[in-house]
């Protein structure tokens, strides 16, 4: 089974003459087996169509920006509504003070907020504020963790200097005995400690993370004085409403917040506790457009309708009939599945498979059925997931699963 890809494969040649490698960062299709598309022309609730004319279920909901499903009708009458008055002005509009004010009754641990564009201007700023506050340099991260694209948390080392990084210390997730190492190395010098709500690393199995640890890191921070910091860009109104470490008792000092806030519009925030609002006041943070009108009323619209669809309870039924039966699809062709993690922001790898090679068989030939997936990141849900969808899915993955055991 193929899909045309024609005017796809126009665009790669056309880009590639003008932008550097043809594409970029994590939406960057080279990566990925041959089938996959680059570029897309729209979308509809659980559904993207390619620049071809192509229609896929769409199980990455662009890397988790979109929850509620593409182009919600909520969340678009608002946008669009502020938009007919403006967007980017000499200051920001009454959303800035209604979201603030939304978001702290919605978040326990948060007394105040600040608004930037993406998760990485999100977790950077935290560790700005964490470093104000407290006047010492050392942060803790987990190893493998990813906290964004700026020098300081990029992934790859390209034009990356060891000045960079050199106030960072690495700890074991889930292993407290080795953040408290960490901790001790960095002696009188800790500022903070920046960890994910879940260990959701790519190429591996996700890890959720285990209440003592929650627990000893927030002990950790407490008797060294420094700031704990919970990177919920991934994770944030997907997992809970009042934060993912909620149900543990957990109240981090600073929190970072992307992707899901604004249902694809581009919007992030860091909220935080009393006690460092004041530091807070003695950072210089600003962008040309973090403080544009329409993300804001977007971002309104998205909670409100978080909260009146009940969309994440929607997400957790959809995730676990996902589950279900993507495992007894595999059961039943021979194969081991590995699905870890939240319902929600599934990672599904193959047993016995180092390199791959049935995940990415696997994945392109749902792609070519028409359902989007990844064969080393984790996916995720949104509320437009609905039963219908799912079966749909789940037919078109069994197929998949037969033409990789017939091609071994």
């Amino acid at each position: 089974m193929t899909r045309a890809l024609a005017r796809d494969a126009a665009l790669r040649a056309r880009a590639a003459r003008v932008v550097p490698g043809g594409m970029y960062g994590h939406l960057n299709a080279m990566q990925l087996p041959a089938g996959f598309p680059q570029f897309f022309e729209r979308a509809e609730g659980c559904r993207v169509w390619d620049v071809d004319g192509n229609e896929y279920l769409d199980l990455m909901c662009s890397f988790g920006p979109v929850v509620l499903g593409h182009r919600h009708p909520a969340v678009e009458a608002a946008a669009a509504k502020q938009a007919t008055t403006g967007d980017c002005l000499n200051g920001p509009s009454p959303a800035f003070v209604e979201l603030a004010e939304r978001l702290v009754d919605t978040v326990d641990h948060a007394d105040w907020a600040m608004f930037q564009k993406n998760g990485t201007d999100a977790t950077t700023l935290c560790l700005t504020i964490a470093r104000a506050a407290t006047g010492r340099r050392k942060i803790l991260t987990a190893h493998g963790s990813y906290h964004g694209a700026a020098p300081w948390c990029t992934p790859i080392p390209g034009g990356v200097t060891d000045e960079d990084r050199v106030n960072l210390l690495p700890f074991v997730y889930n292993d407290l005995e080795s953040a408290a190492a960490a901790a001790a190395q960095a002696g009188g010098d800790l500022a903070g400690i920046i960890v994910c709500p879940h260990k959701h690393d790519v190429f591996v199995d996700q890890e959720l993370v285990d209440p003592d640890f929650a627990r000893g890191l927030r002990r950790l921070c407490n008797e060294r004085g420094a700031a704990l910091i919970l990177d919920e860009v991934r994770t944030g109104f997907r997992i809970a409403p009042g934060g993912s470490w909620e149900g543990l008792g957990v109240a981090p000092d600073l929190s970072a917040w992307s992707k899901a806030l604004g249902n694809g519009h581009p919007i992030a925030a860091v909220l935080g506790g009393e006690p460092l609002r004041e530091a807070a006041t003695r950072v210089f943070a600003t962008g040309s457009f973090w403080f544009s009108a329409v993300p804001m009323v977007a971002a309104l619209a998205t909670l409100e309708t978080l909260r009146r669809e009940k969309a994440l309870e929607r997400m957790r039924e959809a995730g676990t009939a996902l589950r279900q039966g993507l495992a007894a699809q595999a059961a039943s062709h021979g194969f081991k599945l590995r699905q870890t993690g939240p319902e929600v922001m599934p990672m599904v790898l193959f047993d016995d498979d180092p390199g791959f090679t049935n995940g990415r068989a696997w994945c392109a030939a749902a792609v070519r059925r028409g359902v989007y997936v990844h064969p080393f990141h984790n996916w995720f849900l949104c509320a437009a997931h609905d039963a219908d969808a799912i079966r749909s899915v789940l037919e078109r993955t069994d197929e998949a699963f037969g033409e990789v055991r017939r091609g071994q």
